[in-house]
């Protein structure tokens, strides 16, 4: 296979992995509610953890991260053009945002993208995981955690890793995270926004 049809292959295989709900498929294992019909109708970590507790909210967060790190990995290792790298691990992110599984819907992307940063970059993943796991032990608002790690994403990615390509990838998974978190940011500025450890408002 010649490196283009390589890149496809790999692109194509991240998207359909990234595409696989885990926060689904281990509630439905586990005999729990299906996380589209419950609390945000979230099929992440978050809700999956709010509403059915600890282990099916690991098992989705573990599930979801390694969909990323991966491809991510799985990239750096066969191909060598960063460019070809950053498409394919931006595709099971993109996966996960647009599963065909759900209707080409999904989740908010946070940990998949965590886990992709992580495959092709470990210290700037490292850093963007810090960054998530402090906020949200300080405030205790894992959407604000979420929007707090990948709004330092694209600062980071210039300091540590200052190529065009690895930028302009920080920005898009940046952006799409923000956008995916809209009513998060909307509840967060009113202060009805959830934190950890409790129900949903209302």
């Amino acid at each position: 296979m010649d490196q283009t049809g390589l890149i496809i292959a790999l692109a194509l295989c991240g998207y359909l992995l990234g595409a696989v709900p885990f926060g689904v498929a281990i509630s439905k294992a586990m005999g729990l509610p299906d996380p589209r019909t419950v609390g945000s109708k979230n099929v992440g970590f978050t809700n999956v953890l709010r509403v059915s507790g600890k282990k099916a909210g690991i098992l989705t967060l573990i599930g979801d991260m390694s969909k990323g790190w991966v491809m991510g990995f799985t990239a750096t290792q066969l191909l060598q053009d960063e460019w070809a790298i950053l498409v394919v691990a931006l595709a099971p992110f993109l996966g996960h945002l647009f599963s065909p599984f759900l209707g080409f819907k999904g989740g908010k992307g946070v940990a998949t993208a965590l886990g992709s940063v992580l495959g092709v970059a470990p210290l700037t993943g490292l850093m963007l995981l810090l960054a998530w796991i402090g906020a949200v032990a300080l405030w205790r608002y894992s959407s604000g955690g979420a929007l707090t790690a990948f709004g330092l994403f694209p600062i980071i990615a210039t300091l540590v890793r200052p190529t065009t390509s690895f930028i302009l990838f920080s920005l898009i998974v940046s952006g799409l995270i923000a956008i995916k978190h809209k009513g998060n940011i909307e509840r967060l500025w009113k202060g009805t926004e959830s934190k950890v450890g409790q129900g949903r408002p209302g």
